[in-house]
This record gives C-alpha cells, structure tokens and sequence, in this order.
C-alpha cells in the first residue's frame, strides 16, 4: 500500500520532518505494511493519471504557500469525491477548506490569503492571533465523529505552526454541507473538520505529527494508516 504526502518537501522545516517521523513510528509500532513518498504540488497536473492509479492514500502537508495551488486542489478533489482516505494537517487543512469552497458550497472565488490577501472571498484568512509555536488545548465536540473515537477523550492539547484559519464567517456554510466542525478552540472556531460518509477526510488546523513519538505514536496518524491499509486487505 501505498501513500503520497502531497507538499513541497524541505528537509530545514521541523513539520516535514515530523510527518516523516510520525508515519514511521506508526508503522513501526504496530506494524503497518505501507510506503509512503513526497509528491511535489507542481507535478501534480502533469502526472495526475499516474499518481491516482499508484496510491491509496493522501496526506495533505503543511508548509504553504504550494508551488502549485492548483495541483494540490486537484488531488483534493479527487479524493474527496473517490472516498479515498485523506488528511489534511495545517496548510493542508486550509487547502481542503478552500477546495470545499469552491466545488461544494459554489464560491468559485473563494481564496487563501497567503496567496491573495485581497480577495473579496477570503475563506481561509489570516488568523486574529498567530498560534505558530502554540501547544493549547481543543475541544472535540461531535461524539459520533470519526475523530472522538480516535482520541475517546472531549479535550486534547496539540501543537501549531499556522498563522491563517478558516473565516468563521464561513464555518456554518461547510458544516450544512456535510464538513463538520468536530473540534474546536476556546473561541469556538473550528480546528478539526471531518467530512461525514466518506471513509476518511480529515482536516486538523494543528500538527498532530509533531505531537508523535516511538513510544506513543499519534492517534490520528495510526488510524489514517490503518484505514488506508485495511480498506485494501491488509492485515493490521
């Protein structure tokens, strides 16, 4: 089995190497049979064709802005409407909001600030206060939820590196549309997403890997792993 992390990859950036690390101490520990390589977001469109019949699982990295917007939507997209298992951390997260946006709620114009601050359609905006180098806490709010039965706990503390959300302004709209805010901060504003009926498409604003260590390897990474190699036959 195998899986893409879709992302510009940089060795010097700690949440790259922290997912790298984390997808190795999940498959180590409970012994996982799955690959994994980096799929750089401006190779996407060239080589789409290729890349959905070679993996079986996408995990949407952080380190935005991508080279290619467009080719990370793509992906996105497609796994989205193919129910192939995703995650999303940080950038990642912000990206399949956008996607969201644009395909399901119909805002063609939605945008990322990172990539046009002036956009009449910001809905992923800068965040009121940076949470970059935050560990704090959230709230799971939805018990029949995909993630409360990851965690089986309401309250987690993770760590951050993003300094842009989603516009809560936009929160109520992807939720009536089946993007469920199932986690949130003290303020209420959405840090987890997770589409309802699909097998696994969840958005994290935090960065669960960087959370993960050999002896206690992520949750949320774990089950991301073992849903891609069981929905394909794999003894886990």
């Amino acid at each position: 089995m195998k899986l893409a992390i879709i992302g510009d990859y940089n060795e010097d950036f700690r949440p790259h190497q922290a997912t790298n690390e984390a997808i190795l101490h999940s498959i180590k520990k409970y012994n996982i049979k799955i690959e994994f390589e980096w799929l750089s977001t401006d190779i996407i469109e060239s080589d789409f064709d290729q890349i959905i019949r070679t993996y079986n699982g996408f995990w949407i990295a952080p380190g935005s802005p991508y080279r290619s917007m467009k080719g990370a939507l793509k992906i996105i997209h497609h796994a989205r409407e193919k129910n192939i298992p995703t995650i999303g951390t940080c950038g990642g997260f912000q990206h399949m909001v956008i996607e969201f946006a644009r395909n399901v709620l119909g805002i063609t114009e939605a945008e990322h600030a990172e990539y046009d601050p002036y956009s009449s359609k910001l809905v992923v905006n800068p965040l009121g206060c940076s949470l970059a180098g935050q560990t704090l806490e959230i709230e799971l709010t939805d018990k029949s939820s995909k993630t409360f039965q990851i965690f089986e706990t309401d309250k987690i503390r993770e760590k951050y590196y993003c300094n842009f959300g989603l516009n809560p302004k936009y929160q109520n709209q992807l939720a009536d549309k089946g993007f469920k805010i199932v986690g949130t901060d003290n303020l209420k504003e959405a840090r987890i997403l997770e589409l309802e009926n699909h097998l696994f498409f969840i958005a994290t604003l935090f960065v669960p890997q960087d959370n993960s260590t050999e002896e206690n390897p992520h949750k949320l990474v774990t089950a991301f792993l073992k849903i891609i190699a069981k929905e394909k036959g794999t003894n886990i």
